[in-house]
C-alpha cells in the first residue's frame, strides 16, 4: 500500500447549475492532478448545490436528480477523472428508475464508477429516502469509506465504517454557520461575504468562531483519533442558496492532528500525503483491539426508533 496524496476542496457552488459546478470541479481536479494528487474530494451535493433543495417539490427534485451511473454528471466526472488521471469524489441528488430520491456521493476513477454511497440521515427535503448500508471500496490499495455530513454526528456510523476496514473516511459536508441550541451558533451575515476583500477580518472571526470552525474542532478530530482513520472533510465556501458557508476543508490524521486545511476565501483545495503506518501507530488502533463487545452488544443493538431533528430547519419551518 503506497502513500497517497489527497486534495480536499472547497468552492462556492451555484444552486441547480450542474454545468457550472462541474466546470469548477474540472478546474480544481486539473490543478490537483498537476500538483501530483492521486485523489480529490468535493463537498456534499457539490454537483447540484444543496440548501436550495429544501424548497423543492418532489417533481422539481426529480428534475435535478440523476440516475447513477448513467446520468450526464457521472459521465462528465468520468471524463474529468480520465483526462486528469485522478480519482474524483463528488455529491449529487440521485433518483432510481422508480423515482425514489436519495442523497448520493460517488467515487469515480478513469475507468468509471468505483463506489456509490447514499446518505443515511438526509433531512434537507422530505422526499429523500435514507440509505440503508455502509460503503467500503479501495483506492490504491487503501480501504475507504464515505459518510455524508449528519451521518458523522452519529458516532456509531464512524465506528461501524472503521470496523468494516476503512482506513480513510471521506466526510463531505455542507455545514456550520446555522442556528442551533448550542452556545454561539447562528447564521453569518451575507454582507460579510460581499465585503470579504475590504474587511476580511470580520468574516474570518465569524468563520473561525463558535458559528463555524471552533464548533467543528470540538468533535471532528475525535472521529479520526478514536477510530485510527484519516478523515477527509470537505465543505463549501461562500453562498449556498441564502446561507453562507465557511469552507475550511481539511484532512485529519489517525492521531487527530490536522495535516492540511483550506484557509482562503477562494475556490481552492488543500493537500496532504497520507502514510499507512499511522493507522497502526495511532492509539485508536489499540483501543479498537481492546473492545469487549459482549458488554455492550445488547445495549447498542436494542430497538430504537430514529428521531432526527435539525435545529435550523425546525426553526425555519416554525417561521413559515
Amino acid at each position: 500500500m503506497k502513500n497517497l496524496k489527497i486534495a480536499t476542496a472547497q468552492f462556492e457552488n451555484r444552486s441547480g447549475d450542474k454545468n457550472y459546478n462541474l466546470s469548477v470541479i474540472e478546474k480544481l481536479s486539473q490543478k490537483a492532478s498537476s500538483e501530483g494528487c492521486d485523489v480529490i474530494a468535493f463537498h456534499e451535493c457539490s454537483v447540484t448545490g444543496y440548501t436550495f433543495a429544501r424548497h423543492l417539490s418532489k417533481e422539481q427534485l426529480l428534475d435535478v436528480a440523476e440516475i447513477i451511473p448513467e446520468g450526464n454528471s457521472i459521465l462528465k466526472l468520468i471524463e474529468i477523472a480520465k483526462n486528469n488521471n485522478i480519482v474524483v469524489l463528488a455529491g449529487l441528488f440521485e433518483k432510481d428508475k422508480n423515482d425514489t430520491l436519495f442523497k448520493a456521493y460517488v467515487c469515480i476513477d478513469k475507468n468509471g464508477l468505483v463506489a456509490k454511497y447514499r446518505k443515511l440521515h438526509p433531512f434537507i427535503n422530505p422526499h429523500l429516502t435514507p440509505g440503508d448500508r455502509y460503503c467500503i471500496f479501495e483506492i490504491g490499495g487503501w480501504k475507504c469509506g464515505i459518510l455524508i455530513c449528519y451521518d458523522n454526528n452519529i458516532i456509531e456510523n464512524v465506528r461501524a465504517t472503521a470496523l468494516l476496514g476503512a482506513q480513510i473516511i471521506f466526510m463531505p459536508h455542507v455545514t456550520m454557520c446555522t442556528p442551533s441550541t448550542r452556545p454561539g451558533a447562528g447564521f453569518v451575515a451575507p454582507e460579510l461575504w460581499k465585503n470579504r476583500e475590504t474587511d476580511p477580518t470580520s468574516l474570518r472571526m465569524e468563520f473561525d468562531g463558535m458559528k463555524g470552525r471552533d464548533w467543528l474542532i470540538k468533535w471532528l478530530p475525535a472521529r479520526a483519533y478514536d477510530n485510527a482513520i484519516y478523515a477527509v472533510f470537505s465543505n463549501p465556501i461562500g453562498m449556498d442558496d441564502d446561507q453562507l458557508k465557511n469552507g475550511c476543508a481539511m484532512i485529519i490524521d489517525p492521531f487527530g492532528d490536522i495535516l492540511t486545511e483550506c484557509r482562503s476565501f477562494d475556490d481552492s483545495f488543500a493537500t496532504a500525503t497520507i502514510t499507512p503506518e499511522k493507522c497502526i501507530q495511532a492509539g485508536g488502533n489499540r483501543y479498537i483491539k481492546a473492545r469487549r463487545p459482549s458488554l455492550y452488544r445488547d445495549i447498542i443493538g436494542q430497538n430504537h426508533e430514529s428521531e432526527q431533528k435539525v435545529a435550523w430547519l425546525s426553526s425555519e419551518e416554525k417561521k413559515s
